[in-house]
């Protein structure tokens, strides 16, 4: 990313001033992880976004790309609040890792989801460092899951 110190300072403002606007005393903070751009949420004032199962924070996420995917160099905005995303990313992780084994044992294709966008990325991601699993997103829009299984042929239908 060529303009970074600017790129980050206007990040940083944008989601200072939504939070702001939402009522919450929360510090924001930008940084570049390698293949994607971490913006942490600090403070008292957190509790909002994580609540429900993180769809504030999902939403402010889905904000703040909308925003600034243009200026990111195919880099994804990641936004975490008290590490809520890290510590479900990791959940999530653990359990394709899971799926993985337990198709490897029983032949059997395993799904997870629905899922959104940034969480089937870290389904295939996970998947993709397996030189004998493969994975597939089925569905439409938000019902969208993903199948997990061994390589080989295309199961017939």
């Amino acid at each position: 990313m060529s303009a970074q110190p600017e790129f980050f300072g206007d990040v940083q403002d944008f989601v200072g001033k939504v939070v702001a606007g939402l009522g919450l005393d929360l510090q924001v903070t930008v940084e570049d992880a390698g293949d994607h751009v971490r913006i942490d949420l600090t403070g008292g004032d957190g509790e909002p976004l994580v609540r429900r199962k993180g769809e504030g924070l999902d939403a402010l996420q889905h904000v703040v790309n909308t925003v600034f995917r243009h200026r990111a160099d195919e880099k994804r905005l990641v936004v975490d609040c008290h590490d809520f995303r890290r510590s479900k990313d990791r959940e999530l992780r653990q359990m394709v890792r899971f799926l993985m084994e337990k198709a490897r044992t029983s032949g059997v294709p395993q799904e997870i989801g629905p899922l959104n966008s940034y969480s089937r990325r870290l389904v295939h991601l996970e998947v993709a460092d397996t030189v004998d699993m493969e994975s597939e997103s089925v569905g439409i829009g938000a019902t969208k899951r993903v199948t997990i299984r061994l390589k080989g042929p295309a199961p017939t239908r």
